[in-house]
């Protein structure tokens, strides 16, 4: 919490100078040659803003060298995608021309409010990778219909991480997962529903789990009496005696530290500091049964971008079969968000055994799971608060 007021004074005067960007004028579309200052809002952790303000945008102004891209991280999990929601909703609602922000990387949650609010551009059909993409998330989000409007920029995965020489045989289902935990007090940590989406995977797991009604909450229609479950399950999950840690990079540090044993992390970040060697080489990861939920990042522009024609470009390019396999697979160990076949034959044996080696295909297929469709998920948010 005191991260995200801290964050939200420094967005306000963000805001403030951006909205003085508009005020004067500077946000109108650039004419050819111009120079144009293309703005990026990521959610996410630290390690979504340094892909956009370290990678993608210095490569991206290599081949427009008249663009400058200003990459803006707003925070992590979706209450970093509800910021940039609530920025370009206070700018529909001024009446401002054009939005200082041209493109927005977002959870799937905020969807629903974004499109229903008429911020966003159905822009994707107008962009060349637009027909590489078949994932059936770009275009449903959470039971929410987003075709068009969105670009994936990758698919990631949650999964268990653990020392093996502290983990010697690591669980394969949550039972498991529970009698080990119970053997070894304060040595499982994750985050609760705050900080990042891997607590929330894991609570969310926890739930399909306790209750079976994964296809319920994925598919099915709404109906409040399928929640009976959820009190009795989230107090036995608070039960447990375990470390709760403050996000994602905290469990990540607390397991490369050797503080805690095993949590719940995403690939991706796990590959990732593997990569910089700011993670013990030998921290090993386990997908268990019935599995965590994953999810897409999405690559969307905003209704009123001042740079609606460089935006799309912009977005072309990330989701491109060469930035696919060179940064969201071998840098950073994410499923690409275009069909892989365009970008796994050019993808290293190395990073494939370093992102399939511990959870072949055949294991994400069976048990990598999606969230809940929008209103089970905000409720089963507020559940583990209220119990």
């Amino acid at each position: 919490m005191r991260y995200m007021r801290i964050f939200a004074k420094l967005w306000m005067l963000l805001g403030i100078g951006m909205f003085a960007v508009v005020v004067l004028g500077l946000t109108r579309p650039a004419v050819a040659g111009e120079k144009i200052l293309l703005n990026v809002v990521t959610a996410g952790d630290t390690n979504m803003h340094e892909l956009q303000k370290s990678v993608f945008g210095p490569a991206f102004v290599k081949q427009f060298p008249n663009v400058e891209v200003n990459a803006v991280g707003s925070g992590p999990g979706d209450p970093g995608s509800r910021v940039i929601f609530q920025k370009l909703k206070s700018q529909k609602d001024a009446n401002v021309a054009k939005y200082d922000m041209d493109v927005a990387i977002i959870h799937q949650s905020i969807m629903p409010d974004m499109i229903q609010n008429d911020l966003l551009a159905k822009y994707a059909p107008e962009i060349g990778t637009y027909k590489l993409m078949t994932a059936a998330d770009g275009k449903n989000a959470l039971g929410f219909d987003v075709e068009g409007y969105v670009m994936p920029m990758f698919h990631s995965q949650v999964v268990l991480a653990y020392n093996p020489e502290m983990v010697k045989s690591p669980p394969s289902s949550f039972e498991e997962l529970v009698a080990w935990i119970k053997a070894n007090p304060r040595k499982f940590g994750y985050n609760g529903v705050k900080g990042g989406m891997s607590g929330v995977a894991f609570v969310t797991g926890w739930a399909y789990w306790k209750t079976g009604k994964y296809d319920q909450y994925a598919t099915g229609a709404y109906d409040k009496g399928a929640q009976s479950g959820w009190p009795a399950a989230i107090k036995e999950l608070k039960g447990l005696p375990v470390i709760l840690t403050t996000g994602n990079n905290d469990t990540l540090d607390k397991l490369n530290r050797g503080e805690i044993a095993m949590g719940p992390v995403w690939v991706d970040m796990l590959i990732n500091m593997k990569n910089e060697g700011r993670m013990d080489p030998k921290i090993k990861m386990k997908l268990i049964s019935p599995g965590f939920p994953g999810q897409p990042m999405y690559l969307v522009v905003t209704k009123k971008a001042a740079n609606y024609e460089m935006a799309k470009k912009y977005v072309e390019f990330i989701t491109s079969p060469e930035q696919q396999a060179r940064v969201i697979v071998e840098r950073n160990g994410w499923l690409p968000g275009i069909d892989a076949k365009h970008v796994l034959p050019v993808v290293s044996a190395k990073a494939k055994d370093m992102l399939f080696g511990d959870v072949p295909p055949e294991v994400l297929e069976k048990y990598g799971l999606v969230f809940p469709q929008q209103q089970y998920f905000k409720d089963l948010l507020t559940a583990y608060e209220e119990n």
